[in-house]
């Protein structure tokens, strides 16, 4: 049998599921995997040029798909100093805890490198290209050309891009703004002024880590920890803000892998679409699971008398009243419980079961739901999900207990603006300034207008795709010879019609339908 070749732009935690589902597929393979940093499989969130060894990856070993291992057999593999290096304990490993960043990324590094090595042993052919971007994507007779600043490479029968999170360069910041925590924030160097952060989320938590942490260091004494300030940077505030001033919670226990939806489930949920006001009668299952799983929450926060778009605001209106201090140090203490005597508290596992249940539907809800979804239902799930590690709550703590960290609500109506060096606020009649300024709103959809590659995009747009088109297998549809043929794994380019589709979980899921759909050749439209 022919081998099939395979182009996969990008080799980060997408691509590297890729080539793993694409082995299993039992397919003869010839793959080139492009990538545009200095070391393949790191990926972007987890590599030095963006992360330091404060900063947590937000998902733990037993969420992550194994490649060649799991990621706790992996750390338990790895020299005691190399782990107390990044300020683990050797004796004290286990499948649900948070680790830095970096050690994230040089696992998936190491479980490409094993990948390659076992796929050559077995016949195939694997290159791996570092240090080299992608310039453009050509379609041809016999199939897909990448081309890159060296020349042209194929034809391939696919090329899969799978380049990951996208933000602005590096030479988009300045000394006093920068567009997001990953434009060169990490080797900047932050005076010790007034800092504002756009966001609360981790994110957000990350970025002030990037500042404090250069003016200051974090200490334990009695099981509690705190931040000591260097005597020169007594003048170093933070403010994070959002529109809510809320800041997430902590990362609660639950069974893994989850128990099953009794009302909620895939199909009475995709029925709903099929009734006159689909959005309504898919929150009539969601209240009911949550009712079902929850009584005593449910009638806390009258869950009964609520609907698609009062359920937000009575979700968060607790904290939003709160101190979010205040808050967070008591729901740091429920969580911590709960994780030591395995408590699961049920409505929230029932939040996290059911949201990629109704992403699924979310494509086709009309116009006028999908703008009720986004200002209400999305902002309850995504909050849920989007719980942070326990110790990213502590050291926010510790930076409040140090007079070091504030944060401040917006409200609604805010504008921001440049003016010289520094960013304005303007928000309830008050001005704020702030010498220093780091956009951590995260990774925002993009379209087709955004694509790198000119012929592609160019493509896409005469075909009145604002953004791609793709089938079950991610393939594109409507896209003249790119159809069939290009994969579009990448997940900013998805998250318009997948508002949840974030993270390494989501990486295997989409690798796995890719190398299905290319060894049963079925191809259908996932969204629209």
């Amino acid at each position: 049998m022919t081998a099939r070749t395979i182009a996969i732009i990008g080799s980060g935690p997408t691509g590297i599921y890729t080539l793993l589902h694409l082995l299993d597929a039992g397919l003869p393979l010839s793959v080139t995997l492009y990538e545009k940093g200095p070391r393949a499989g790191i990926g972007m969130p987890y590599s030095p040029e963006v992360s330091n060894r404060s900063m947590l990856a937000n998902i733990a070993s037993i969420e992550i798909p194994p490649i060649v291992t799991t990621y706790l057999a992996w750390l338990q593999a790895q020299p005691d100093e190399r782990l107390t290096a990044y300020g683990l304990d050797p004796r004290n490993l286990d499948d649900r805890q948070f680790t830095p960043r970096l050690l994230l990324g040089n696992y998936f590094r190491d479980q490409l490198l094993s990948l390659v090595d076992r796929a050559r042993s077995a016949g195939h052919r694997i290159d791996i290209v570092e240090q080299t971007e992608v310039l453009d994507i050509l379609p041809g007779d016999k199939g897909l050309t990448v081309t890159t600043a060296d020349g042209a490479d194929g034809p391939f029968d696919r090329v899969i891009v799978a380049t990951g999170h996208e933000f602005p360069d590096d030479d988009e910041a300045t000394r006093n703004y920068f567009p997001s925590p990953w434009s060169g924030l990490i080797d900047a160097t932050i005076p010790a002024t007034r800092v504002g952060i756009m966001g609360t989320s981790l994110s957000s938590i990350d970025a002030a880590m990037a500042v404090v942490n250069q003016h200051g260091r974090f200490r334990r004494h009695a099981g509690e920890l705190g931040f000591d300030v260097d005597p020169a940077s007594a003048g170093l505030r933070i403010v994070m803000m959002s529109r809510s001033g809320v800041l997430p919670e902590a990362d609660f226990y639950c069974p893994i892998p989850y128990e099953p939806l009794t009302i909620a489930t895939a199909p009475a949920l995709a029925a709903c679409l099929t009734t006159p006001s689909p959005l309504d009668a898919a929150f009539d299952l969601i209240r009911a699971e949550i009712m079902q799983a929850d009584p005593a929450f449910s009638m806390k926060i009258g869950l009964g008398g609520l609907d698609a778009d009062s359920f937000a605001d009575a979700y968060f209106s607790a904290r939003e009243t709160a101190d979010p201090f205040k808050w967070a140090r008591a729901n740091l203490d429920e969580v911590e419980h709960n994780k030591a005597k395995k408590i699961t508290v049920a409505w929230r596992y029932a939040l996290l079961r059911m949201h990629e249940q109704v992403e699924e539907i979310v494509p086709d809800l009309s116009d006028d739901d999908r703008d009720r979804f986004d200002h209400g239902l999305k902002k309850v799930f995504v909050d849920n999900y989007a719980a942070v590690p326990s110790e990213s709550i502590r050291r926010v703590l510790a930076l409040r207990d140090a007079g070091i960290l504030s944060i401040m609500p917006l409200g609604e109506d805010y504008d921001m603006t440049r003016d010289g060096a520094e960013t304005v606020i303007v928000h309830d009649d008050r001005t704020e300034r702030f010498e220093v300024f780091i956009d951590a709103r995260g990774q925002k959809s993009l379209s087709s207008s955004d694509l790198p590659f000119p012929t592609l995009r160019k493509v896409l747009l005469e075909a009145d795709q604002q953004v791609p088109d793709v089938a079950q297998d991610y393939s594109l549809l409507g896209a003249g010879a790119f159809s069939g043929r290009l994969c579009m794994a990448a997940i900013p380019y998805l998250m318009h019609d997948r508002p949840f589709v974030q993270g390494i979980t989501a990486c295997a899921d989409i690798a796995e339908a890719i190398a299905r759909g290319m060894a049963t050749g079925r191809r259908r439209r996932l969204v629209s």
